[in-house]
């Protein structure tokens, strides 16, 4: 595919709706945060995969319940005063935790 055909990332995001500018400012806002949220959620795996391959080096277990438990408290209290639901932040955690143990098991596998 030659450069001139190439999609941008703006022509990716969500389809504008007409001539609306309002609803447009509003989905381009959440397009900005969308992809605000891919670039942390990269670094964070990035310090995570650190993290897990210096597990690995010295032995420790790829999971660390207490402080797993501290994070997902520390975070429902940080999603009740940002008025964010609780359980959703909960459920964001825990899938994010898994994703990262199941990284930190595959670096002690090696």
């Amino acid at each position: 595919m030659s450069h001139e055909t190439q999609a941008s990332p703006e022509q990716d995001a969500a389809p504008t709706s007409g001539g609306d500018p309002v609803l447009n400012a509003y989905r381009k806002s959440i397009d900005n945060i969308d992809a605000a949220i891919i670039h942390m959620l990269a670094e964070r795996f990035r310090i995570t995969q650190a993290v897990g391959e210096y597990k690995a080096k010295v032995t420790l277990p790829p999971a660390d319940p207490a402080r797993e438990q501290r994070q997902i408290e520390r975070l429902r209290k940080l999603a009740q005063e940002a008025d964010l639901d609780p359980e959703f932040s909960e459920k964001f955690l825990r899938f994010i935790i898994e994703e990262v143990i199941r990284h930190h098991e595959k670096a002690r596998a090696r």
